[in-house]
């Protein structure tokens, strides 16, 4: 299918060839028939895409400070290789889409195959929608009139919280699409508009509802006009849409407010207030949220669970529906702002004059397109080989570690699993490899491809992991191999009925300093101590790998790296363990917690994953202790070694083994060697780091069987 997406590098809008969705759990896959273009906010990407990167790092200032903070733990060349694939990010366009449901996803009741429905997909054949951001559109409504529906909501919620009564006078500031739409809700709504905007047309328009105007650019003062026109009153609302980098916006809005009047921001201003202003009136400002309740709320969005209404009587989608009645009654009518419509062949007219167009609104007209979900980027790759390697998951991890390292190897990277398309696609591009796919259906049928890597989120891993096990394909999984005791029972099972080889992606036992320091240390099998400590970093508690159903904590999902590296150089197995972790009453998905080991060797190894400290300090320290010998490793960059004979230092950049590891896993498909590492040294760090969180929930050690 056919997708516009815009680098964020660059600025070029590029319409790329892209693999279909495939209808996910509780979405709707959406045949579009006309998608509208939002000229401000989409032109307000485009120009920062196009702008230098001295002009991004100036509009983003708290990403150039941890570009800083990464540079200090990291070094200068990692820092400038993570921003550079940063902005070479494809940034999928859209966010009014009209179409066609074609297929509806487990969990999905409400809609059936053939209903016209509206929703916040982006500009492409295809989508893939949330049920909660998708609205059925009734038989009067054209598809033309229905692609208003998402940026008329973005009005709406701003309206919402303005709370207008019948009779209060309400201005608009900034009459583009947004505004003119918020304009005719709220006459709709009974109050007194007043619009103001410097482009003459879009005052004209606005008259022909009934609303009042101000024009700037005429000389005309906006703060004495307006308390012209309320009697010095003053404005009861003042609903900003406008999109400039000027204070002075928030200023007049502020001095032809009434005492106690509210201020409502929807578009993107200067925004130095003025205490003053505000203090005198008792003004309320307020900034709106795009479509209304719901929005960024993953449990809303992503998983479906509703707001019950009683109690939250306006969400992002009922929001939708409300647009769509207002538009069905003609309480609004969008028809006089569809400036164009074209074809999405010629998506050039509109964003290649994006910047000074004087379009209010641009609607994208598509043609039927042939789904498929998989396509060929590299005609010239062996598709008969059988030792082709398929990645399914395109997220940064992918995109920064595991292709750069995999490409630097004789790996035949054959295909890789996207589920939008987008990213899995430009990774094609970069890494040549021969097809992006939207499906594991698709590289699990096919013949060419011998190993699955599986860099999902979490809660993925271990069903894609019986699957491809299932597939007789071998696999390698990102950590963690399984969330909970259930799903790495069905792995075992799995496993134990397969020939194929399964391997974690446990990378730091493959650094070089682990294998300098499991050398320095021997194999006299007498136990050590060892203590590895992560810096990790506070991450916002909305974040998926807290979620313990979708990331497992960070206990499980990532400290499980260093139990494991601690097993490989102990040469044992753990048979029971503690954790203690920071506060009163410390939750399941802590990541601020000790977890002490105990070896069947009589080895001991402590894990302190700690998020409160600082970023400068560095992200990983491991320690050993062994026969009046100690050594220090610090960041995987420096390693120290105390009471050795002929060792005293070994230094490089940041090494965490990903090469290694990767290397090694190229020669054992090629080779048809053994894994990499054994199954049950994977098992006994996945139970591991299961019997941590047990023992947090009983206090007490906990033995593994």
């Amino acid at each position: 299918m056919k997708q516009i997406i815009q680098s964020f590098k660059t600025g070029d809008t590029i319409l790329e060839e892209v693999p279909a969705p495939k209808v996910q759990n509780g979405h709707v896959l959406i045949q579009t028939t006309k998608s509208l273009v939002s000229l401000g906010t989409e032109r307000m990407l485009v120009e920062f895409g196009q702008s230098n990167l001295f002009s991004k790092a100036r509009q983003q200032p708290e990403k150039v400070k941890q570009v800083f903070d990464k540079i200090k733990t990291d070094g200068l060349l990692p820092t400038l290789e993570a921003v550079f694939n940063k902005l070479g990010e494809p940034l999928p366009l859209g966010y009014c889409n009209v179409g066609k449901v074609i297929a509806v996803g487990e969990g999905v009741s409400e809609f059936q195959i053939g209903d016209r429905v509206a929703s916040n997909g982006q500009h492409a054949e295809f989508v893939s929608v949330p049920q909660n951001l998708v609205a059925k559109i009734s038989g009067n409504i054209s598809d033309n009139e229905a692609a208003f529906t998402v940026v008329g909501s973005i009005g709406l919620q701003g309206i919402r919280l303005c709370n207008p009564t019948l009779g209060e006078t309400i201005i608009v500031t900034g009459l583009g699409l947004i505004g003119l739409l918020t304009a005719q809700l709220l006459k709709a709504n009974g109050c007194n508009v007043i619009g103001i905007d410097f482009d003459q047309s879009k005052l004209d328009l606005a008259k022909q509802w009934g609303i009042d105007t101000i024009n700037p650019a005429q000389g005309n003062d906006p703060v004495k006009s307006v308390l012209e026109k309320t009697f010095g009153i003053g404005a009861d609302g003042v609903i900003i849409t406008a999109s400039t980098k000027s204070n002075n916006v928030i200023s007049q809005a502020a001095q032809m407010s009434r005492k106690r009047g509210r201020i409502i921001l929807i578009g993107v201003i200067g925004l130095n207030l003025s205490r003053a202003e505000f203090y005198e009136k008792e003004l309320t400002f307020q900034v709106s949220c795009s479509y209304g309740p719901g929005r960024y709320d993953e449990e809303y969005e992503q998983k479906g669970k509703d707001y019950p209404l009683p109690f939250v009587r306006w969400t992002e989608k009922r929001n939708f529906e409300t647009i769509l009645n207002a538009i069905s009654s003609g309480s609004i009518n969008v028809k006089p702002l569809i400036t164009e419509i074209i074809p999405l062949k010629d998506y050039q007219k509109i964003y290649g004059e994006i910047g000074s167009s004087k379009a209010i609104a641009s609607i994208l007209s598509y043609n039927n397109a042939t789904y498929s979900n998989e396509i060929a980027i590299n005609n010239n790759a062996n598709t008969k080989t059988n030792r082709g390697i398929a990645i399914v998951g395109a997220g940064n991890f992918a995109k920064m570690t595991i292709l750069p390292a995999l490409s630097k190897t004789r790996a035949e990277l054959l295909s890789i699993v996207s589920s939008g398309g987008v990213s899995g696609t430009t990774m094609a591009q970069k890494f040549n490899i021969a097809k992006s796919a939207t499906s594991i259906d698709v590289v699990l049928k096919d013949e060419s491809i011998n190993t699955i890597v599986i860099t999902t989120r979490h809660n993925l891993h271990a069903s894609l992991v019986i699957q491809s096990l299932e597939a007789g394909k071998n696999v390698f999984v990102e950590k963690p191999l399984a969330l909970n005791k259930e799903e790495l029972n069905h792995i075992i099972t799995a496993y134990e009925n397969s020939s194929s080889i399964l391997t974690v992606g446990f990378n730091r036992r493959f650094s070089p300093f682990t294998t300098k320091m499991k050398n320095l240390l021997g194999n006299a099998g007498t136990p050590i101590n060892v203590v590895a400590t992560m810096n990790a970093g506070m991450i916002p508690p909305n974040v998926w790998v807290h979620d313990l159903k979708v990331g497992g904590g960070r206990i499980i999902g990532e400290a499980c790296h260093f139990i494991d590296l601690i097993s490989f150089l102990t040469g044992s197995k753990v048979v029971e363990v503690c954790m203690n972790a920071m506060g009163k009453n410390p939750q399941e998905n802590t990541d601020n917690a000790s977890i002490l080991l105990k070896y069947e060797n009589g080895s001991t190894g402590v894990v302190n994953y700690f998020a409160n400290g600082s970023k400068s300090y560095s992200k990983e320290r491991v320690e050993v202790y062994s026969q009046e010998r100690t050594l220090i490793l610090d960041n995987w960059r420096i390693l120290k070694g105390y009471g050795f004979k002929g060792f005293r230092k070994m230094k490089s950049k940041i090494d965490k083994g990903h090469k290694a590891q990767f290397k090694l896993l190229v020669d054992q498909i090629n080779k048809q060697k053994e894994a990499l590492i054994p199954f049950d040294s994977l098992v006994n760090t996945t139970k591991a780091s299961f019997a941590a969180i047990e023992s947090l929930k009983s206090k007490a050690w906990v033995t593994i069987s």
